[in-house]
């Protein structure tokens, strides 16, 4: 079901269109599944469809958003390389622009948010293994269990993770 467009107060002759509604829905989406904030798929659908870059203050406009979270939104959209800044003359605002190898991307997070995690993981892991040792031999074998089966999980994620880059680095 199509929602209807976007009016921001201060701007009501600037409604989103519908094609940076279902760009910023998709995003919306898509990144929320890898726990980023809303703003983050809003600022990144709106420039991926966005036939000129944009400066921070349009962007907060456009999206009735905050300078902070438009501020971190574009900040963690650099870092992995999904957005970057371009010149546009006559203007010295910073202006960006969403980079359309999402490889990029998915590959940063993977390297800088997913391997890290899963790391973690283990350790915790580990500490559940000790912790285990306190548990009555009937408690321990079930949470033995449990555990192992945990670790088979983070082995074929570990497993899955060379495949997947080599996979988006094509």
């Amino acid at each position: 079901m199509l929602e209807k467009p976007i009016t921001l107060p201060q701007e009501a002759d600037k409604e989103l269109s519908e094609i940076e509604i279902e760009a910023i829905q998709m995003f919306i989406n898509f990144l929320k599944l890898i726990g980023l904030p809303k703003s983050v798929g809003e600022i990144y659908g709106l420039l991926f469809v966005a036939p000129k870059p944009l400066a921070m203050d349009e962007i907060m406009s456009r999206l009735n958003i905050s300078l902070g979270a438009a501020s971190q939104g574009l900040k963690l959209l650099r870092g992995v390389g999904a957005v970057k800044t371009t010149y546009v003359p006559g203007d010295r605002r910073d202006h960006y622009v969403a980079d359309l190898e999402l490889s990029k991307f998915a590959t940063a997070f993977i390297k800088e948010e997913l391997h890290p995690r899963m790391e973690r993981a283990l350790e915790r892991i580990r500490r559940m293994e000790q912790l285990s040792a306190d548990m009555t031999p009937e408690q321990r074998k079930a949470t033995m269990m449990k555990i192992e089966r945990l670790k088979h999980w983070l082995e074929k994620g570990n497993k899955m993770l060379p495949w997947i880059l080599k996979f988006l680095v094509r």
